[in-house]
Formats: C-alpha cells, sequence, structure tokens
C-alpha cells in the first residue's frame, strides 16, 4: 500500500471520529468517492489501525442504522419543495 493511501486512511479515520459525518460528506470534502472513503475504512484502516477502525466501525454502523430515517425526511422535503414551487407559479 502506498504511503499517501495510508495517510488518507489514518486522515479519513480522524476525521470520521471527531465530526461523525457521514461517508458522502467526507468523501465530497476529501475530494475522493465515496467507494474510497467507504474502502479506506473497511478494509484499509484495520490493518494500519485496529483500534482507531474499531470506533469508526462503531460511527458507520450507527448511520447504517438510521439511513431509512434520513431517506424519508429528506423525500419529504423534496415534495414540501415542490408543493411550495406549485403554489407561486
Amino acid at each position: 500500500m502506498h504511503d499517501y493511501i495510508k495517510e488518507r486512511t489514518l486522515k479519513i479515520g480522524m476525521y470520521i471520529l471527531e465530526t461523525k459525518k457521514t461517508v458522502r460528506v467526507i468523501a465530497k470534502e476529501f475530494g475522493v468517492s465515496k467507494s474510497t472513503v467507504h474502502k479506506d475504512l473497511t478494509e484499509r484502516l484495520p490493518a494500519i489501525n485496529p483500534e482507531l477502525a474499531g470506533s469508526v466501525q462503531e460511527i458507520l454502523d450507527y448511520h447504517k442504522s438510521i439511513r431509512h430515517l434520513r431517506g424519508g425526511e429528506a423525500t419529504k422535503m423534496k415534495y414540501k419543495r415542490e408543493e411550495a414551487g406549485k403554489a407561486v407559479k
């Protein structure tokens, strides 16, 4: 594994631990794909720093457990915006 990948993986691991942000948000902030972030956190980080990987996995599991709620809220907001747009026209 290249050094820059190890550094990025550790930075992302520490960042998610500090901020509790989602994989999508972190991917945008680091300028990589969400697939890359996910692979860094689930496959590479355990090999580099198992203790950090355990803490990060708890955060990822939490986000996974509430994703259906986030999706429902996003859909609700979408239809509210569409309804407001129709009322203005």
